[in-house]
């Protein structure tokens, strides 16, 4: 079909019928399909003007969309965080790569099925698929930027509108579609597109290898950590992980596979332990600073991971710590300022239980002490993270004293701001820290200073943070998605 308009026609795929449907996989295949022929539909096209075929219309097609109405209140589990809607009315989102998201959908349209007992509705939304997003699913295709074709992109397909692709559904200043509906899902399918483009930007490994349970960390070593590690489980005939991603989507099925150091290294690789069902583990190292944890979390978010945790390195402030200790995070003093306009400073961010608890048991498996010796060695608290990486040089009556009056135990530069982010997305997050200086102690980040225990208790750390997201896989899902995280005035889909 095509209609005039300017200069060219707008030519879009065949209209297709809204199809009702009763059966959630019959959904999300219908989803697939009309998402198939929609990114067919523009790869098609853009590959012919690419190869010099002049534009002949200008080429549209649309996200697919999922909706439903309810016209009755719905007594629902009051245990339940998600899977149901608040109010009658009628609730919608736009959907991309229900490929990727297939078990994600599956299961939040079978929860809304059964709390509801009503249908849901699949059809074309009216919002335009932008062609770079379409172009995306092909790995070895790009858009030329503006200027290297012979007429202008965003004459002949949509492009991205950052207008409308925002955090709006999230921050709780959406109310309602252009439609009238309300938001069925915390992100549209701009919002994602965007972020999947991103994340495979600044992670060199693709969106499907991501697992449920992510941990950040600040340090290499870590990483080092996460890959013996891996190589370990791959060798062990009972272990449920069946694979290790890094960076540039390389792939180790057997731990005598090598990984090749590229020459250009990612801003914050990904590395990715993997399971069939998608509950294995991502080590992402986000590098230093509350910049990368807030660009690395805004982007991982969409991926509705089951929860995060901060594994790496922070500045003990009390004198009876030593290097190595932990620091188990129950409380945040937010001076990163990168979330500010998102999630005000007042707002607060409580500890999750299931988090905290799965944390504190890794600690005493992984270091085989309990009760009051456990004490010696980790400390629960407040944990400050800040925007300057040199703060100690500051006087004392300005950032020092604030450390002193919010009773902080540690000082990062991460912490808060994924934290922070996880109760933003309705992610469960956790923070687990290990003391690599004392700087109001005389005791700075400088080479040699470390002991056998501080090198000791770092190869742990990570071990610990493996530990506790294996026990968080074993927790039931409504109990890892705290209510804690939910407002009075929720999406359905979690």
């Amino acid at each position: 079909m095509s209609k005039d308009i300017g200069r060219l026609p707008i030519r879009t795929p065949d209209p297709v019928a809204r199809q009702q449907f009763d059966n959630p996989a019959a959904a999300v295949n219908r989803l697939i399909e009309l998402y198939e022929i929609a990114t067919s539909f523009l790869l098609e096209n853009f590959l012919k003007v690419l190869h010099g075929e002049p534009p002949a219309a200008r080429y549209r097609a649309f996200y697919p969309e999922l909706r439903l109405t309810t016209t009755q209140h719905s007594k629902t589990d009051s245990r339940l965080a998600f899977g149901h809607v608040a109010l009658p009315g009628t609730y919608s989102t736009t959907v991309t790569r229900p490929d990727l998201f297939r078990g994600y959908l599956t299961e939040q349209i079978e929860l809304l099925m059964r709390n509801h007992n009503v249908p849901v509705v699949v059809e074309y939304s009216e919002t335009p698929m932008p062609v770079h997003f379409a172009v995306a699913t092909q790995s070895d295709l790009n858009v030329p930027q503006e200027g290297v074709l012979n007429f202008s992109l965003r004459d002949v397909f949509d492009v991205p509108d950052l207008a409308t692709t925002n955090d709006d559904i999230v921050n709780g200043t959406a109310e309602t579609n252009p439609d009238g509906s309300h938001p069925l899902a915390p992100f549209t399918a701009q919002r994602v597109d965007y972020s999947l483009a991103r994340l495979a930007h600044y992670t060199a490994t693709l969106p499907e290898h991501f697992q449920n349970f992510v941990m950040f960390t600040n340090y290499q070593f870590y990483v080092d950590e996460f890959e013996a590690f891996a190589r370990r489980a791959l060798a062990d005939p009972n272990s449920d992980y069946i694979g290790f991603v890094g960076p540039g989507n390389q792939v180790l099925e057997r731990p005598e596979d090598v990984l090749v150091t590229g020459a250009k290294t990612p801003q914050m690789p990904a590395y990715h332990l993997k399971r069939a069902d998608g509950d294995g583990i991502t080590l992402v190292n986000i590098g230093v600073g509350p910049s990368n944890a807030k660009t690395a979390t805004d982007h991982i978010a969409v991926l509705r991971p089951h929860a995060w945790l901060m594994v790496g390195h922070c500045a003990g402030l009390r004198n009876s710590q030593s290097l190595g200790d932990f620091v188990l995070a129950h409380a945040y003093l937010r001076e990163d300022h990168v979330l500010d306009a998102d999630l005000p400073v007042w707002v607060p961010i409580p500890a999750l239980a299931e988090v905290q608890v799965a944390l504190q048991e890794a600690v005493a498996e992984v270091t085989e002490l309990e009760g009051y010796e456990l004490k010696r060695i980790m400390r629960t608290g407040t944990v400050a993270t800040i925007d300057n990486r040199n703060w100690e040089l500051r006087d004392n009556s300005g950032p020092v004293q604030r450390l002193s009056q919010s009773r902080a135990v540690a000082l990062d530069m991460e912490s808060a701001t994924i934290a922070a982010n996880g109760f933003r997305f309705r992610v469960p997050y956790g923070t687990l820290l290990c003391v690599s200086d004392k700087p109001l102690h005389g005791e700075l980040k400088l080479p040699g200073m470390a002991t056998d225990f501080y090198r000791t208790q770092v190869a742990n750390h990570l071990l610990i943070g493996i530990r506790a997201m294996e026990k968080l896989r074993d927790t039931p899902l409504d109990r890892i998605h705290s209510r804690k995280l939910r407002s009075f005035n929720e999406t359905a889909f979690l």
